[in-house]
């Protein structure tokens, strides 16, 4: 008998608590009840959201690059600075070797300094850039002279005044130079 009892309390809580669950299940397919302007708004929100992010993501991509191409930039161009400054000391000694001199230790002593300084600097991918008997080139030439040559080339250089440099394909120095003009 205490066990019926038992059992029909328990089937008296079964189904109180199940008419519950269905009544908050009601109210909750109530509140759950959107209209299709809602749903579009929402799907729109998202589409903007998402192109949002796919252009901050294209943003970052671009900058990336261009930090990259400016960092490649600068490390391949880092010398140009010192090769600036060392250059006038490479004149200088060019023009000490034109010098005739009866001291031919001392000439070999400064001809060994000027080779090495060559060597350094083209290690480092700094080149002469040739000039003497080419045709002008405004990119790689500074005329500060012309002439008339009848045997020369219109715009062929005559003479170099000052050597020019490149680094690594960039002009650093470009020649100072003579020009034949007719």
């Amino acid at each position: 008998m205490k066990e019926e009892i038992e059992n029909k309390i328990e089937k008296k809580e079964h189904k109180e608590n199940k008419e519950e669950n269905e009544k908050i299940t009601n109210e909750e397919k109530q509140e759950v009840k959107i209209t299709n302007e809602e749903i579009e708004a929402i799907n729109k929100q998202m589409k903007d959201a998402q192109e949002e992010a796919l252009r901050a993501k294209a943003d970052l991509i671009n900058y990336r690059k261009r930090k990259d191409e400016e960092v490649e930039k600068l490390l391949k161009f880092a010398n140009e600075g010192i090769v600036l400054e060392i250059l006038p000391t490479l004149d200088n000694f060019e023009r000490a070797l034109k010098v005739e001199s009866t001291d031919q230790k001392l000439l070999d002593g400064m001809k060994m300094v000027y080779t090495s300084l060559i060597n350094a600097l083209n290690k480092y991918g700094v080149k002469e850039i040739e000039s003497l008997g080419k045709k002008f080139d405004a990119n790689l030439h500074h005329a500060v002279i012309t002439e008339c040559d009848e045997k020369a080339d219109e715009d062929a250089i005559l003479e170099v005044l000052q050597k020019g440099y490149t680094l690594k394909d960039k002009v650093i120095r470009p020649a100072m130079v003579k020009v034949n003009k007719k």
